[in-house]
């Protein structure tokens, strides 16, 4: 796929973004460079890599969803400036 000056119009209308015709020129070139290094990462042989989800591997501690410390809705709301029926009352902030 290689991209024209029509289509880096398009793009940088799509963007919202001023484009001066001088800089038209450049950008096509950029584009087309970046494209043709995409192309390029097709050649790599990736049969059996696992696809990464971070670059140092890490696991997660997990440990069991068990509610510990609950129903201390009366004892909570003490500290509460305002509330009711266990919900804190704040002041609006959006009209």
């Amino acid at each position: 796929m290689a991209v024209d000056t029509k289509t880096v119009r398009r793009i940088a209308k799509l963007s919202k973004l001023a484009l001066d015709e001088t800089r038209e020129a450049p950008m096509v070139k950029q584009l087309n460079g970046i494209l043709e290094w995409v192309e390029q990462l097709k050649e790599v042989d990736v049969e059996g890599v696992q696809p990464m989800t971070s670059v140092v591997e890490q696991r997660l501690k997990m440990r069991d969803d068990v509610v510990a410390d609950g129903d201390k809705a009366d004892e909570l709301m003490v500290n509460a400036p305002g509330g009711e029926d266990h919900f804190f009352v704040v002041p609006k902030v959006v009209e």
